[in-house]
Formats: structure tokens, C-alpha cells, sequence
């Protein structure tokens, strides 16, 4: 309830306008904000701006202020991996991630809380690799009060099932890489896949553990899989080899070395030719000769989730043909783009 009071007995009230202090030649601005909750060391200052009698809000039993609507929510929608920031600003809280990870999204529950009308909440796009302290989203009220029974249903969506908003830690990784073909083993080209796959490995906290080199044979590419395997490596990455030529024979030494659930061929550019499967409980995943052309390919959409601990179908590849079609930017700014979004 809006109504007009003296000054003095407002402390504990909340405006609903802005109140401007000019300060000739200095400063023009919001002395107060809609929104503030007065206390009583604002009273004088209140006077000086010549406000005998003020414009306030009186919240009901039943009604809620934005700043802790915004509280309550962003401590309901925070899962694992996501912090809530201390205080909110101009009613909004924004949420940060508490580690280096993968962003994951309830987008199904997301939508049943925006659904409700009068609260918000703005994310990052679900499967976003993000970084420690990172804003991952934010919540508000969008009303300056509301009923509390609209904030009861809004916590009650934000925690049924699996969190609205999770970061998913990445388990640092000990990669075999096997790069085929017989231009490379017999040294008629340098190699260019190794330095490349080093590095999109550190930046996600894995490491390669091993390298080996193999013809276009498929029984020497298996067996330099399972050197890999025994020399301890968690994850196989293979490089070239895998499009339709008949001298393409890295997906058959995957087979041969006893991937399961292989999964060939996605709807993502560059990367249409990419493998995934499995060794036992060893992700293997076969990268097209695009990795050494392309700043990202579809290896950077899946690697991330790999290490997340997601083992990926044919269901979860063929979703990415939304948004699978890179522009090739001149300065690659992913994850940073509509890439694999």
C-alpha cells in the first residue's frame, strides 16, 4: 500500500521512486533509489532535501520486498558449484560459479520459473564451460513487492528435480593421443595436431599423458590405443583418419580395439566426421583432420562434457545440430558465440 507520511515515521518503509539530490556544479543524481528501505540515519538527510513528508510503501504480512525475493531465489536456484553474490543490487542478485566447470542448466524447470510472470531469471547457455567467479546468471523480482505465495511457488520449481543452475566440475584428465596416417609416421609432414590438442587439454585442467604415432593401419592403430590404455591413460583421443577414403582407417582400429557404443558422424561444422565411443569405462573420442584447420570444431563442444563425467549417445550429438554451424569468426571468441548453442 502506497500512502504519504511525515518523514520521520518512515524508518522500515521502502519508496517506490527515486529521490534526486542536486548538488550544484557537483552532483546530480538518485540520493535514494526506488526500492530503499529508509532507516533512521536517513532521516536527516531526507530533511535536507526537503522531504517533510514522503511518498512510501507499506509491505503487508503477506507481501515481499524485491531484495529479499531476490535472496530467497538465488539461494533456491543455486546448485552445486554456483554462489549466490552477497547483497543484491538494484533488486537483482547475480549468481557466480564457485569453479572451473561446465554449466549445466535445468532448462525445463527454468522456464516453469520464468513462467510465473512476476519473478526472473537470466543464464548462460546450458553447457558453457565457465570459469571460477564468472557471472553465470541472475534473479530479480519484477515487481518492487509481491506476494510471498508467488516466491514460495517460484522456490518450490527452483528446487524439485536436479538444480535450475550447477557447474560441473572437470576431472583433470591423462589423454593418450594417437596421431595416424602414413604421411605423418614416416615423416614426410610435421605433425600440427599435437600442440593443438596439448592446449585445448590444459585449458581444461587435463594433461596429455602419452603420444604415439601409427600408419594407416588399423591393427597398429589398435595396438597403439591399448599401449595408451596400459601406460594408464583415462581418456583416447585419435586424430585424422576418419573421413570415407579408403586409406581412412582410424574408425576401424577404434573398433579393433574394442571401442563400444560408437557413435559416427555429427551434425556440427566443422566436425561432421567425429567419433565417440568407449574402451570399458574409457572415453575415446576421434577427432577429423578439421582440428588442425579450425580454431573450434565440435571437439570443444564435447570434450568439456566428457570430462564432466557425460557419456554421449547418438541422441545427445544429433542436439547439436542447433546451433552446430560455426561462423568461423576472423578472432574465435568461443565460448563466447552462438557455437554449439
Amino acid at each position: 500500500m502506497q500512502t504519504t507520511i511525515p518523514v520521520r515515521e518512515a524508518v522500515g518503509m521502502i519508496l517506490p521512486h527515486d529521490i534526486t539530490e542536486i548538488i550544484p556544479g557537483v552532483f546530480k543524481g538518485p540520493a535514494f533509489k526506488k526500492g530503499h528501505i529508509i532507516r533512521q540515519e536517513d532521516i536527516e538527510h531526507l530533511l535536507r532535501l526537503g522531504k517533510d513528508h514522503i511518498y512510501v510503501i507499506r509491505l503487508e504480512a503477506d507481501q515481499i520486498h524485491e531484495d529479499e525475493a531476490a535472496q530467497i531465489m538465488a539461494g533456491a536456484l543455486a546448485g552445486a558449484g554456483a554462489r549466490p553474490s552477497a547483497r543484491s543490487e538494484e533488486g537483482k542478485i547475480a549468481l557466480f560459479a564457485k569453479w572451473n566447470g561446465l554449466l549445466k542448466i535445468n532448462k525445463g524447470n527454468l522456464l516453469r520459473f520464468n513462467m510465473l510472470g512476476e519473478v526472473m531469471c537470466s543464464t548462460l547457455h546450458d553447457n558453457t564451460p565457465v570459469k571460477k567467479d564468472e557471472i553465470i546468471a541472475a534473479t530479480r523480482l519484477i515487481p518492487l513487492v509481491c506476494q510471498r505465495s508467488v516466491i514460495d511457488r517460484a522456490v518450490v520449481i527452483a528446487r524439485s528435480e536436479s538444480p535450475i543452475i550447477q557447474v560441473m566440475p572437470l576431472r583433470p584428465a591423462r589423454a593418450g593421443l594417437i596421431i595416424t596416417g602414413n604421411e605423418v609416421f614416416h615423416n614426410r609432414i610435421q605433425d600440427r595436431f599435437e600442440p593443438v590438442l596439448r592446449e585445448k587439454l590444459q585449458s581444461l585442467g587435463s594433461a596429455i599423458l602419452t603420444v604415439c604415432f601409427a600408419p594407416d593401419d588399423p591393427d597398429m592403430i589398435a595396438k597403439k590405443i591399448r599401449a595408451c590404455l596400459t601406460a594408464g591413460a583415462d581418456l583416447i583421443v585419435t586424430s585424422g583418419g576418419m573421413s570415407v577414403d579408403p586409406d581412412d582407417v582410424t574408425r576401424e582400429g577404434i573398433r579393433r580395439a574394442g571401442a563400444e557404443d560408437m557413435v559416427y558422424g555429427t551434425p556440427v561444422l566443422p566436425g561432421a566426421m567425429f567419433l565417440s565411443g568407449r574402451i570399458g569405462q574409457v572415453p575415446v573420442l576421434g577427432l577429423p583432420a578439421c582440428g588442425m584447420f579450425h580454431r573450434t570444431t565440435v571437439f570443444d563442444l564435447v570434450l568439456p562434457r566428457i570430462l564432466a563425467g557425460e557419456s554421449l549417445g547418438r541422441q545427445d550429438l544429433a542436439e547439436l545440430g542447433h546451433g552446430g554451424l560455426c561462423r568461423g569468426c576472423k578472432d574465435c571468441r568461443y565460448p563466447v558465440c552462438s557455437f554449439g548453442k
